[in-house]
């Protein structure tokens, strides 16, 4: 189907808002609220040529024998303006350095949280000899005690202290 019939669906509705386009217009020097035919015409010239490239697209895909686009095809439908086509080709080029820049950052990220997670472990592990320390000086303590009462031959103050 043309882009020319698709484009008749949507005569009269608006595609983007409203606001965006007003201040798109206001940043390239129009008037801080234009007037709402001025916007309506650019949302259908916008809209236009995005279906326009986007069916040139898909008609080279579809030649090639695929059915999803790849960035090719949009090469071979802004071939014929190298100023889309350059802008295009840079958008894409940030897009892989942030994908890159975001998989490097997690698995610094991932490397950082094993780090923290090994640093957590061994506190624990440090807590818990610790612990087993501080039970082996009451068992210490305990059989010292036991053996001044075994010599004294009464046993009453190790079972007292036992029994605490």
């Amino acid at each position: 189907m043309e882009p020319r019939a698709r484009a008749g669906k949507h005569v009269g509705k608006e595609t983007f808002n409203p606001k965006e386009i007003a201040a798109l217009l206001y940043a390239y020097g129009d008037v801080r609220d234009p007037i709402p035919e001025t916007v309506r015409v650019l949302d259908e010239i916008v809209t236009e040529f995005l279906e326009g490239v986007c069916f040139e697209a898909s008609r080279h895909a579809q030649v090639a024998g695929r059915q999803k686009l790849k960035f090719d095809d949009f090469e071979f439908a802004l071939r014929r303006n190298p100023q889309y086509l350059g802008k295009v080709k840079a958008m894409i080029e940030k897009r892989q350095t942030i994908k890159e820049m975001r998989k490097t950052f997690n698995q610094d990220d991932d490397a950082l949280m094993k780090d923290m997670a090994s640093r957590d472990k061994d506190a624990k592990d440090a807590k818990q000899d610790e612990d087993d320390l501080v039970g082996l000086d009451d068992d210490l303590e305990l059989k010292e005690l036991g053996a001044e009462t075994a010599s004294r031959g009464s046993g009453a103050k190790k079972r007292k202290l036992g029994a605490k």
